[in-house]
């Protein structure tokens, strides 16, 4: 085995999720004495020996990991051409990993440029390859070095780590904000996960938050060590930033992924003593559980910090359970995917009793290894945050959620290629309604149509109702309620005090791969409600994303003037009113 280079140590820099203050993972820099790693870099070029480096210098970063202590999820970095063409190397780093005891799913390897001069099938065919090691695969420096868009949505990465120019300037270049915005869009619906480095100063990172940017990496949240820094000292340095809450959560019809708040997990073997975990959580304040793995690295048992310690610390506790094995004091644990939201998981904790209310939850990937903890108090507030927001987008006079709800949702299952339909509900004439009978009794007519259409959902899962403004109602549901529920509103017979009401529904069938986007999907219902509007009394209109058939369910054309006579004026749609 080659020995990593004499005249090269290794700082750590945390990763840290903004949502629980917490470290997520270690980065390893390797900082060479009294020079540059561009020009060690350059010397092994010259020596023909670049990919023998690269991977001595990852082998030697683990080396430094383990000699100091942490157990925290490692990065490591490796260039893209050692991945191509290389990979028998990587037997190294396997075997220095596992003889400090650390699996591969616990590392993440930050792939860097450059990537210009590289086979695309062949570096795809390597980062293949190291996931079937077990690596989870992050692409370093997006943004700044020669990274095709085809590898970054080639579902090979589970990891984004923007370039650290991409981070400065928010406030002074716009451009960089709304790029971060569709960045962190783009990696929510990818399922992947995005990482803001070079953070330096607190408006960069107010603004990181308030774009969506939940991970972040810099000097001003912790600079690198050459010891591994602890959580509790991280968490000191956040609590003394202005302004740093949770980040903002993004507007999902299901709520926030469990990887929002996900934080590293304590791993031992199933082969470990209750006298090694009372080590563990000496030395780990912070944690609230240790993880028991298998050979795999699957989760076979979870034992809860505040249940060990009342057994190992009870009379005679030490000396009945400390040389014993950890499985007898350990639980099972109770598993979540990456792909659950908040919500699901809070399912799964009620489901508890109430004694297991604050015990972990194990997140595992879908090999089911073990890939961190969720804290069942961060997701109260998760859920909690969640409200607020979602109350702050809530129309205030019907209690529904807003177009931002009803956009998000359709994209969603325009992801998901599903076949749906989308409906847009007015009142005719209801301005003349407010003339007529005064504000106060629109106002109820409007909630009132709020409500029904708030009971309809509740009757029809899936069903989302927004309401955009004034007497403007969308609703997104599945092919086969959309004739149910059309009849229901349009039969209903609508009035304000003594005047009669009718309405126009408009309705586009959504085909998969026929729709780009809500944006799409709102031009092409516009002239469908244009239509429903000319037509007389209660109306409903029709029409496909797949061709020009427009179908006239309700209404009436209005009279058309006979030829050589005066053309009168058509009747204004708030003749239907009375």
């Amino acid at each position: 085995m080659t020995a990593p280079p004499q005249n090269v140590r290794f700082a750590f820099q945390p990763l840290v999720n903004l949502a629980t203050g917490g470290i997520v993972a270690l980065e390893a820099l390797p900082r060479p004495h009294g020079g540059e790693m561009r020009e060690l870099f350059r010397q092994a070029v010259a020596a023909r020996r670049l990919t023998e480096l690269d991977v001595e210098l990852a082998v030697g970063a683990a080396s430094a990991a383990a000699a100091g202590g942490t157990r925290l999820p490692l990065h490591l970095n490796v260039l893209a051409g050692t991945v191509a063409y290389d990979q028998e190397r990587f037997d190294q780093l396997d075997a220095t990993l596992a003889e400090a005891g650390r699996p591969t799913h616990q590392v993440t390897l930050e792939i860097g440029a450059p990537f210009y001069r590289l086979d695309p099938e062949a570096l795809l065919q390597g980062l293949g390859r190291l996931r079937d090691r077990g690596y989870r695969l992050a692409l370093d420096g997006l943004g700044q070095g020669d990274a095709s868009l085809q590898l970054v949505t080639a579902g090979a990465i589970d990891m984004l780590k923007l370039d650290p120019t991409l981070t400065a300037d928010l406030g002074a270049v716009p451009q960089r904000a709304a790029f971060l915005e569709s960045m962190a869009s783009f990696a929510e619906r990818a399922g992947l996960q995005l990482v803001a480095q070079g953070v330096e100063n607190e408006d960069q990172l107010t603004r990181l938050r308030s774009g969506g940017i939940a991970l972040v990496q810099g000097d001003l949240i912790a600079p690198a060590s050459r010891r591994p820094m602890s959580q509790l000292a991280v968490t000191s340095v956040l609590s003394e930033l202005t302004q740093v809450q949770a980040p903002r959560i993004a507007a999902r019809s299901a709520g926030p992924r469990i990887t929002d708040f996900l934080q590293p997990a304590v791993p031992l073997p199933t082969t470990a003593t209750a006298e090694e975990v009372r080590v563990v959580f000496a030395d780990h304040p912070d944690s609230t559980s240790v993880v028991l793995l298998d050979g795999t690295g699957r989760p076979h048992r979870l034992v809860d910090r505040n249940r060990f310690l009342l057994a190992v610390t009870g009379p005679y506790g030490h000396a009945l359970h400390a040389r014993r094995e950890a499985l007898r004091l350990a639980e099972e644990p109770k598993l979540v995917g990456t792909h659950n939201t908040v919500v699901e998981a809070l399912d799964l904790v009620a489901d508890s009793g109430p004694d297991q209310m604050y015990v972990d939850l194990v997140v595992v990937d879908e090999a089911g290894r073990c890939l961190g903890v969720v804290r069942a108090g961060d997701l109260f507030r998760g859920v909690a945050e969640l409200k607020v927001e979602q109350a702050a987008t809530l129309n205030p006079l019907t209690r529904l959620p807003g177009t931002d709800t009803v956009a998000v949702e359709i994209d969603q299952r325009l992801l998901d290629g599903d076949a749906f339909t989308v409906s847009w509900l007015d009142i005719d004439g209801f301005k003349a309604v407010n003339d007529t009978v005064g504000f106060a009794a629109g106002d109820e007519l409007i909630r009132s149509l709020g409500r029904h259409l708030t009971d309809l959902a509740a009757s029809m899962p899936g069903v989302i109702v927004g309401h955009v403004g004034g007497d403007d109602f969308l609703v997104v549901c599945e092919l086969d309620q959309l004739m149910p529920l059309g009849a229901e509103v349009l039969d209903a017979r609508r009035q304000a005090e003594d005047v009669v009401v009718t309405v126009s529904l408009a309705s586009l069938v959504c085909a998969p791969g026929t729709v780009v986007d809500h944006y799409d999907a709102s031009r092409r219902l516009s002239p469908l409600k244009a239509r429903a509007k000319r037509l007389l009394g209660t109306s409903w209109v029709v029409g496909r994303s797949t061709s020009d058939q427009v179908d006239e369910l309700r209404g009436t054309a209005p009279p058309v003037a006979p030829q050589g006579t005066p053309r009168a004026q058509t009747p204004s749609r708030r003749r239907a009113i009375g």
